[in-house]
């Protein structure tokens, strides 16, 4: 037995992903020195194990561990939680306390949601890593302690200094051995487990048969973005154990759970690719898309071309197909040719996707006559370049598309498009798309 499955063992700590096992690794390597560890994670995780597990294989494990949520002290008192006051140092001040870094004096203080902490505050703390002296609130007596900081935060640090709202010093000073747990979407063949343990956890302490997934419901599971991550896993669990009367659950089941992320509904989030709510991913993933219907119309026109080439006729199976959305159009007067099979009837095709060789204005006909031109809105014919569609083009087209492809159903259409039906309204709006 390795001594990380003896500590996930010791502190119940459920999963074999990689990522998790060396995050475990690294708190167990830094265990025994004094060094300052910073742990980072989305919410939800499960970042309280890992002060946990340092203070447990330090030398300090008989002295006092003490976890602080910094986030749910008053910034009026966190000094004198953090540090303590003399009686008297403020209103209140009845009598004089100590404060957590001089309790925990030899042993290990936990700092949960550092990044709350005001910057008077950080000043403080940055002292007290550097020389491990501090001054109590109200006091002029420089105090000595002897504490090993472990701190955790879920909010970006870097873009917490860049944005004024963390000191730089303070943040190398905690991140001198970092360690990352990963989210739980990161480890998804984890997300099984976890939830056979707190269906099993519900069953024992209310006296009822635990619930457990079909096939299918476990694999919409691992493939749902997990925003909560396992907080968001226990609530989903308990709450199909104590509401559910069938015990083996479906996605059909599942699906009542798991709330819709931004811009899916619920079963496109549980089963597909997350796409983020804001308006630049919504414009970049409809470009994408835009350009991937674009590919595969381009493959489809070099297969056909390809066959006429090689067999001197169009194929009698294939109906004639109209390319012309592919093609640039004008609404200032700018000629059009028009389009139709490319290369039919045994001629080359010729340099516009389809227009023989030899031919000004359109393909020839089966007699050997030039049909005459066809001009986009207006008979008059100009030089202008050809007009580069812009990307509020193709997202109008593509919505356009969407909307027709589902006779104007706009929560149909907004599904397609993989965005909010919110968002899609606005888009419409925006891009001045009238009734479909």
């Amino acid at each position: 037995m390795t001594e990380v499955t003896t500590v996930k063992q010791r502190f119940g700590i459920i999963g074999a992903s990689p990522l998790l096992d060396r995050a475990l690794e690294v708190a167990l390597r830094v265990a025994p020195t004094d060094l300052t560890v910073l742990v980072t994670g989305e919410s939800g995780v499960g970042k309280e194990f890992f002060p946990q597990v340092i203070h447990a294989y330090s030398s300090r494990k008989h002295n006092k561990y003490i976890a602080v949520n910094c986030a749910a002290i008053p910034e009026g008192t966190i000094d004198s939680e953090l540090f303590g006051h003399e009686k008297g140092a403020f209103t209140g001040a009845v009598e004089a306390r100590k404060g957590y870094f001089e309790e925990a004096d030899g042993g290990t203080i936990f700092l949960d949601e550092v990044a709350e902490l005001p910057h008077s505050t950080q000043a403080r703390l940055l002292r007290v890593l550097q020389t491990g002296e501090f001054i109590r609130v109200g006091s002029s007596k420089v105090q000595k302690t002897n504490v090993r900081v472990v701190a955790a935060t879920n909010v970006n640090l870097p873009e917490a200094i860049s944005a004024g709202r963390f000191r730089e010093d303070l943040y190398y000073r905690l991140a001198t051995v970092p360690i990352m747990v990963p989210a739980l979407r990161e480890r998804p063949e984890d997300i099984p487990l976890l939830f056979r343990k707190f269906a099993a956890d519900v069953a024992v302490q209310y006296r009822m048969p635990a619930v457990t997934l079909d096939d299918a419901a476990r694999d919409m599971l691992k493939s749902y973005y997990w925003r909560g991550n396992i907080r968001q896993l226990k609530n989903v669990a308990e709450q199909i154990s104590a509401i559910e009367q069938v015990r083996v659950i479906t996605p059909e089941i599942l699906a009542k759970y798991l709330p819709p992320q931004e811009g899916t509904s619920t079963m496109a989030a549980a089963g597909a690719p997350r796409m983020e709510g804001d308006t630049m991913s919504t414009e970049r993933e409809l470009l994408y898309k835009v350009l991937f219907d674009m590919r595969a119309d381009i493959n489809d026109l070099k297969r056909m071309m390809a066959e006429l080439l090689r067999n001197g006729s169009a194929p009698a199976a294939e109906p004639t197909r109209d390319i012309r959305g592919l093609l640039p159009t004008s609404t200032q007067g700018r000629y059009v040719p028009a389009v139709q099979t490319p290369g039919a009837y045994g001629q080359p095709a010729g340099p516009n996707f389809g227009e023989p060789a030899g031919s000004a204005f359109g393909p020839i006909t089966p007699g050997g006559e030039t049909p005459a031109p066809v001009y986009a809105e207006s008979e008059e014919v100009t030089d202008e370049p050809p007009h580069e569609k812009t990307k509020a083009d193709m997202q109008r087209e593509q919505i356009i598309r969407a909307l027709k492809r589902n006779n104007g159903r706009r929560r149909e259409a907004a599904a397609e498009l993989f965005m909010s039906e919110r968002t899609l309204y606005r888009k419409i709006k925006e891009l001045g798309i009238e009734d479909v």
